[in-house]
């Protein structure tokens, strides 16, 4: 029997580079009615008030519910807390190193651990480079349990003009990973020449 709940998907903002995806994921699941629930890192929210104008504090009121780093008994903690997935985003090295290896020190790693043992969907926005040979059997392991590996990779085709188009692009192809499809950002038709000025 099915409750009818709202979707609902958790977002972690760790510190790597690339913190602005966090936030546009964060105001994309709020523009569609998807239930967030965002950990953030010390070294994320560090990271994200060193390249953006925004606040640690500005973007946790972005997510519906916002849970500390170090609250391992948080309600992302557990299984029975269903959700529809978790994406990380930006993920670093030593996050996604730590979910390959189970080692679940903080939430964000224990929240993926939960995600990886109930069979639902776990993306990693991965950001590094280059990408040592640690990193990528790392990502190996991760990819052979199912988990999809996103580097936040801009598309060309659609001719971005602004930062801005490049980081919706890559938040839409993310969200498409946990079967949230927009069709707002362009998308491959097989005839984008129609889209050239």
């Amino acid at each position: 029997m099915t409750t009818g709940r709202r979707r609902r998907v958790i977002v972690g903002i760790t510190g790597a580079s690339g913190s602005i995806l966090g936030v546009r994921m964060l105001e994309r699941l709020r523009e569609l009615d998807i239930e967030s629930h965002l950990i953030m890192s010390a070294w994320g929210a560090r990271t994200l008030e060193h390249e953006t104008t925004w606040t640690a504090a500005e973007v946790r009121q972005l997510a519906d519910f916002t849970h500390k780093p170090g609250d391992l008994g948080a309600c992302v903690s557990s299984g029975s807390f269903h959700t529809d997935g978790m994406i990380v985003a930006p993920c670093s090295m030593k996050t996604l190193a730590a979910i390959a290896c189970g080692y679940t020190e903080d939430l964000v790693a224990r929240a993926a651990d939960v995600v990886l043992k109930e069979r639902r969907r776990l993306v990693l926005l991965a950001r590094e480079a280059p990408l040592s040979e640690i990193h990528l059997e790392n990502m190996l392991k991760l990819a052979r349990m199912g988990v999809s590996i996103v580097p936040p990779v801009p598309a060309f085709y659609n001719r971005p003009k602004t930062l801005d188009e490049v980081v919706d692009y890559i938040v839409t192809r993310a969200l498409d990973q946990v079967g949230i499809i927009s069709e707002e950002a362009p998308r491959w038709d097989g005839n984008m020449t129609k889209q050239r000025p």
